[in-house]
């Protein structure tokens, strides 16, 4: 089936989709125990701040002490490190998004301001974004930049800093550059893998990538976003699409994830668990936004990979007025298709 949505509309949709899903499921990021998300938010469909105390946080048990000035990342928020019950994104208004996609947001910047992606010119606003005080205000930042910044600081080339990706919060950098280069898919998977070695690195990931790939840019040229993940299912294109979809599709989201697939970062469990959501919300994305913010978990990252296939398939005009609106900042390359 063809979708008969333009090209800007699907740009644009996947575009306010990684940034709507992000700041949804923010106020209530990682949130394992979803009675304590509706006793503390209630249902969030719409934009919240997120509250302190924090009761699943284990911030308390988080540690990045910098080798040298080179790795010194933290900052003011270096205080809240170690300390129980303090919300990742404490600072944050509602409808900012977290560290991740304001780092999607600068990488929007780069291709926007250069006309094409050059990984040195992104490199250095990652650097200066980081090692910069005031640059942003999330208290957390994720382990693989915190791992980036201690090789940083012990003098490896930049090419040498990234480890291991093994979340899921390594695939929303790679939906701007797929945006970008809609119309050439080999130039979009080879910048987008590009991109996404420099801070994650290795085969699972990298897979992981290649299928969010493959259906983003399929659903961006037109094709039906169900078809495309019933064909990829039915084909074993990539070891993420290993569940029964079929007969999960009827059943309520708390009977899978959670039982069948863990609600948390890993890649193994959180990309299954999108793709789950994307095949049975394909037509529904403000309700798909919602059910993937109250599942809790690392909803904010599953959140914007949810929200790139759901705003491709369903357009900008399927994200309510109030979500584009209440964003603070609006997706860069939003420019480069016009409505």
């Amino acid at each position: 089936m063809t979708n008969p949505l333009s090209l800007s509309s699907r740009a644009r949709g996947a575009l306010y989709g990684i940034s709507i899903g992000d700041a949804l499921a923010m106020p209530v990021h990682w949130y394992y125990d979803r009675a304590a998300l509706r006793r503390d938010y209630g249902l969030v469909d719409h934009f919240l701040a997120p509250k302190n105390p924090h009761p699943g946080s284990i911030l308390w048990r988080s540690s990045y002490a910098p080798l040298n000035e080179r790795g010194e990342i933290l900052h003011d928020q270096a205080v809240y490190w170690g300390q129980r019950e303090i919300h990742y994104h404490q600072f944050l208004k509602a409808g900012e998004n977290t560290l991740t996609i304001q780092l999607a947001t600068l990488l929007q910047e780069s291709l926007l301001e250069k006309g094409s992606y050059l990984p040195d010119d992104y490199a250095a606003r990652y650097l200066d974004f980081f090692t910069t005080p005031g640059r942003h205000r999330d208290t957390y930042i994720e382990e693989c930049h915190r791992e980036f910044f201690l090789n940083y600081a012990r003098g490896r080339k930049l090419a040498r800093c990234a480890v291991e990706g093994k979340h899921i919060g390594g695939l929303p950098g790679i939906v701007p550059v797929a945006v970008r280069y809609h119309d050439d898919p080999v130039a979009a998977c080879r910048f987008a893998l590009q991109h996404l070695s420099l801070t994650h690195r290795g085969s699972a990931i990298a897979d992981a990538a290649g299928l969010i790939l493959d259906l983003l840019l399929t659903v961006l040229a037109g094709a039906d976003l169900l078809e495309v993940i019933r064909d990829r299912h039915a084909r074993q294109t990539s070891p993420y699409l290993g569940f029964p979809l079929g007969k999960w599709l009827d059943k309520p989201d708390e009977d899978i994830i959670g039982p069948h697939l863990s609600p948390a970062c890993y890649l193994a469990d959180s990309v299954p668990a999108t793709l789950y959501l994307a095949a049975k919300y394909h037509a529904s994305p403000r309700e798909g936004l919602i059910a993937n913010t109250m599942l809790g978990g690392d909803n904010v990252h599953r959140g914007a990979v949810l929200g790139a296939l759901l705003g491709a398939a369903n357009g900008e005009e399927a994200w309510p007025a109030d979500w584009r609106e209440g964003l603070p900042v609006a997706p860069p390359l939003l420019s480069l298709f016009q409505p």
